[in-house]
């Protein structure tokens, strides 16, 4: 059979990362808007402890999916994912509308539309790993990295739109004789909060209409055959009509569809791999992201910036690589692990030792802060795509227990946080235009 023209098979990779972009562009999106938003809501600069735990909780969609499974056996990806896109599409369109507005609790003022808003976006973000990555288990394991690299895009593109909003801009006014500064001068951003959420929902959209777009190119919903005699026939048009099936196989080569006989789920390999997936993910996802704000801000708010909009988009550079060069040795995804850590460990203490960490108003600590992020967030990038792409050929169930080895390590790491920054505050912000470490 002749192989379909080159540019169907870009389509269908443009596709797939495309629907891959929309699985947490809505929670990155609330994150990068943080520094906006808080200098209007009335939790000020406790809102990210808030997010965090709302973001922790949005686990709860992992088993609103299970439930689904389970009442609805054997009905495939397709409505669970419609279910997730939806979700995501109305919250982002609502938080445009309402985020500013606040309501009473217990007697005092909170962002009740905000906080509601971006648990229900969390749930649609978490629900979304556990049933996007068993839909792409149907596809050659090549596929697998785009839809990767359009995760680490639902990263990198709400944090250009931050930068391009103008984010954080911050004037310190001069000393007077007195010695008693005035108040930082907050320049306006190019455009307001609600048209950032209005952006990141048209972003949001294209994700969704990217689906039905991929649903177009296979040739039927993918389920679970039924076999029969009268099957093979309407198997072999399936595969004569379909522009997945021949061609991306050549691709692939013979391991392009799983053999979960060949590759069972239950191996000493496969338990290895999900355990880093599960600590990468509670160390990027969050143990790291809690204390940024801590690690990076006392080195001034172009240095925190940077940190947030390089390490984002390092996450899809690193995809790249993982489609160029792919690592398939267990110890050298355990090697680039610790490699992680280590950036990981001196960024935590630089998190501790806030707001006045070494170098501090130095450009050489700029440098060195911003560059551990980048470091940091690309080789745990490259190391989930790896180990993701490893565990590919276990089928179905194996890419479901990596998008459940995701969440509980997110969550993990969420909520191991939460005490020291929210309840012991063992880590301490700085003041605008006040110098701490001088005192």
């Amino acid at each position: 059979m002749a192989a379909p023209p080159r540019g169907r098979l870009v389509r269908t990779h443009l596709l797939v990362a495309l629907f891959g972009m929309g699985s947490w562009a809505a929670v990155n999106g609330v994150w990068v808007e943080l520094p906006v938003v808080v200098k209007d809501l009335p939790e000020g600069w406790s809102l990210p402890a808030y997010l965090s735990v709302l973001v922790a909780l949005g686990n709860l969609g992992l088993l609103v999916v299970s439930l689904w499974r389970r009442l609805a056996p054997g009905t495939g990806e397709q409505g669970p994912i419609r279910a997730v896109q939806g979700l995501s599409v109305v919250g982002a369109a609502l938080l445009a509308a309402l985020w500013h507005r606040v309501a009473p609790v217990a007697g005092e003022p909170h962002a009740v539309a905000f906080l509601t808003l971006a648990f229900v976006l969390s749930m649609a973000c978490c629900a979304s790993n556990v049933t996007f990555l068993p839909f792409l288990s149907h596809l050659p394991p090549s596929f697998l990295r785009s839809f990767f690299l359009g995760q680490g895009l639902s990263a990198l593109l709400p944090c250009v739109l931050a930068l391009a909003q103008g984010v954080g801009r911050l004037e310190c006014p001069p000393v007077p004789i007195n010695g008693t500064p005035g108040p930082p001068i907050n320049f306006p951003e190019r455009f307001s909060a609600s048209t950032f959420f209005g952006l990141l929902t048209a972003l949001l959209a294209i994700s969704a209409a990217a689906f039905h777009g991929l649903l177009r190119l296979l040739p039927s919903p993918p389920s679970v055959p039924t076999g029969g005699p009268g099957r093979v026939g309407a198997e072999e048009k399936e595969e004569e009509a379909s522009p997945l099936q021949e061609p991306l196989g050549q691709a692939a080569g013979p391991t392009a569809r799983p053999d979960p006989k060949a590759q069972p789920l239950f191996t000493v390999q496969n338990a290895c791999l999900l355990g880093l997936l599960a600590v990468n993910n509670a160390l990027t996802n969050g143990v790291l992201p809690a204390v940024q704000s801590f690690s990076s801000l006392p080195y001034g708010r172009l240095a925190y910036h940077l940190a947030v909009v390089l390490g984002s988009s390092a996450n899809p550079l690193a995809c790249f690589l993982a489609m160029a060069v792919l690592c398939r040795s267990l110890a050298g995804l355990c090697g680039l692990s610790l490699l992680g850590m280590l950036f990981g460990a001196y960024l935590m203490s630089l998190a501790v030792l806030s707001p006045c960490p070494p170098l501090v108003g130095s450009s050489t600590g700029v440098a060195l802060v911003v560059l551990s992020w980048v470091l940091c967030s690309s080789v745990f990038s490259y190391v989930k795509v790896a180990a993701s792409s490893m565990l590919h050929g276990g089928g179905p169930s194996a890419l479901l227990a990596a998008g459940v080895a995701i969440q509980v390590g997110s969550l993990a790491g969420a909520v191991a946080m939460f005490p020291p920054t929210s309840v012991y505050h063992v880590f301490h912000s700085g003041r605008d235009c006040v110098d701490l470490c001088s005192l």
